[in-house]
Formats: structure tokens, sequence, C-alpha cells
């Protein structure tokens, strides 16, 4: 489906887009663990934790409850789940740069459409609620397996499938856009981890809804640049601290996109920007710290990081930096949890590379960071 780099044919122009919505566009997994562990409890089964429970679930569900729950019939863990679910789903939110996404979309008159598992009662509200319903030409919900469907949803609306991108967060949503032979984007804010999604080879893979919207809007429309574009690859200059607090931890955060390990708060220098102010005003977008006592460690070459979600040429300036003060850790979407620990017990954590490489040189240079 997707054009090689030495295909003499442009890429094609995306004209229609299909969006699963759990995980894609709004944030409801705090609600379905929940609902899914009252399942459990009324079945007499241990809940799983929320690690467990994103390592474990999978579409359609049958499976996932046939793995748990086999003793039970279906229709009352159903009645179970909904029930337990109907009482939670206000914590349902949208996901950063759904909206923006989707006025996107609708300005360039994109064609759009919804194809979901969730129940068309809770889907109804939560559409409300968020004010994404009127974006869709047709909404496709309560659909346990979207292989069963994607082909009815093209055909009925006349959707050229070169044409048309699926946008999920699920292997599932990957497998079903190969079924309907049409584009694949998968995104990492939702059910399925990295390499769970890689697994299944989408043709896109991005950290968010507002990184697809970038591409889109730089690629005129298409997935990928035209061959024609000229457009050149040059290493990301990038800054990064180790945290240290006044008690002498320092501060590790794990994110999605360096396949769910820990790492350190960082990212882009912006053109024009001194790399020390790139770092001051990456650390307060991402953990809402001010800093101070900043020092420069090293430079790491990142070149291909299997671990990144994309390919990627990295060049990492390293700092040790200090935050003072009872301040308050405030992440932004970047990154799902952080913990603060003595820089010892940070090397027995699951570290990207890079972070790794960071401590042993802090720790061998100072001892007693």
């Amino acid at each position: 489906m997707t054009n090689s780099p030495s295909s003499p044919y442009p890429p094609p122009v995306i004209r229609n887009v299909i969006f699963d919505w759990s995980g894609t566009l709004v944030d409801d997994l705090p609600a379905v663990w929940e609902a899914s562990n009252h399942v459990f409890r009324q079945a007499g089964v241990m809940p799983l934790t929320l690690e467990e429970f994103r390592a474990e679930f999978r579409l359609p569900y049958h499976g996932f409850y046939e793995k748990f729950v086999s003793h039970v019939p279906i229709e009352q863990l159903e009645t179970w789940f909904h029930g337990r679910f109907a009482e939670c789903q206000d914590s349902v939110v949208p996901l950063p740069h759904a909206r923006e996404l989707l006025e996107f979309c609708a300005h360039r008159s994109l064609r759009l459409f919804l194809l979901t598992t969730v129940h068309p009662r809770h889907l109804a509200a939560q559409a409300e609620a968020t004010g994404f319903g009127r974006y869709f030409e047709r909404i496709y919900s309560g659909i346990a397996d979207k292989r069963t469907q994607i082909e009815t949803v093209l055909q009925e609306n006349g959707l050229d499938a070169d044409a048309t991108v699926f946008v999920g967060d699920m292997q599932h949503d990957v497998d079903t856009a190969k079924h309907g032979g049409i584009h694949s984007v998968a995104v990492l804010t939702g059910y399925n981890s990295l390499g769970q999604l890689r697994e299944s080879a989408p043709d896109l893979i991005v950290e968010h809804l507002g990184e697809f919207r970038l591409l889109l809007e730089r690629n005129g429309l298409h997935l990928r640049p035209p061959a024609s574009s000229g457009s050149q690859r040059h290493p990301i200059p990038t800054v990064g601290a180790l945290i240290r607090n006044d008690a002498g931890e320092v501060l590790m955060v794990r994110t999605n996109k360096w396949s769910n390990k820990w790492g350190i708060p960082g990212g882009k220098i912006e053109w024009g920007e001194v790399s020390e102010h790139a770092l001051i005003r990456e650390l307060r977008e991402e953990t809402a710290l001010e800093v101070t006592d900043i020092q420069f460690v090293c430079v790491q070459d990142a070149i291909h990081p299997p671990e990144f979600y994309r390919d990627a040429h990295f060049l990492l300036l390293n700092y040790t930096c200090r935050a003072p003060g009872a301040q308050a850790v405030r992440l932004n979407a970047e990154a799902q949890e952080f913990r603060w620990l003595p820089a010892g017990d940070a090397l027995t954590l699951n570290l990207n590379q890079p972070t790794r490489f960071l401590l042993e040189t802090v720790l061998r240079r100072t001892p007693d960071f």
C-alpha cells in the first residue's frame, strides 16, 4: 500500500480519515480499566494493575475475557462492564491535540468517519460531552471486530482505499486497516505500547495526533513527503538534564515514545535559542520545575535508536541541574509517570540507553552525586 522511496509514483493524497475513538481521540483508559476490574471482582478474579491491563487487553475483547473469565457467560460480563462504565465515564476526556486535528481535517474538507468498539450509548454521551460527534460524516459504533466492518465502511461511503487512512492506538486498528487495504497510522496515546504496535507494522507511528496534523500539513496531505520535495535529513540537537532535588534525589520520567522506558526530561533546541535557555524552557514545559546550577556533562549521538518510536538521529546535550525548594512536578502530555529516587537506585529502572549512559557517567565522575 505505501509507496517505497524508489517508487516513480507520488505518494497518494489523503482525502478520507477513519478514526478509532478510545485511546485515539479520547482518554478512556482509566474508566475502561476500572470497569474491567469491576467485572473481574464480580467474577471472583484478581483485578489487574494498570500496567498488567495495558499488556493484556486486546481486541476483539471477547478474547481478553476468554483468557481471564471464561467461566462467566459473555452476556453477564457485558452487563457488569457497561453498568460500571456508565458510572465512571465522566472521567473520559479528549486527548491532547485531538480537537485541533479534527478542526484541521474539517478545514481541509477531508471526509471523517468513526469506527469503534464503544457501545453506542456510551459513545453518544462522550461525543456530546467532547463536541466531537459533529465532525464525523458517519459513525460506526459497538463494532466488536472492526475487521468485519472496514470493507463495509469503504463501500457504503465510496471511499478510495489509496486515499484513506485509519488512525488508531491498537494492533487491532492496524490489522483492520490492512484488512481493508488502506493506510494505517498508530498513535502512542492509548492502550498498546510501542513494541506492540511495531509488531503490526503500521505505515506510520506518531507520538500524538498533533504530530500527525503537522505531518499532513507539512506534506500537503500526504503521509510522507513526495520524493520530489528535495527534503534532506539532518541530526536533531536536543537538551536534557538529570535534575536533583534538595534531598539528593534525581527525577526520572517514563515516556511511551521511548518504548515505555525511563529517562530524563528534555527536548529540541529551537532556531536561534541558546542551549541552556532551551534546557530551562523544556524542563519548565515538561515538569513545571525551575532549575539552577546547570552543569554540562556530555554529548551523545543517538543514531537510529531502536528504543525511540521513529527513526531519528539525535545530538543529545546532557546536563545536570538542581530544582531547589519544595517544587511540585507537573508533567505535560509527553510523559506518563515520574519518580524521585537516589541516582544509584535510578540505575535499577528500565532505562533508555542514553539515560543509562548519562547516569553512569555522572556517578563515575561524582560517586556521591
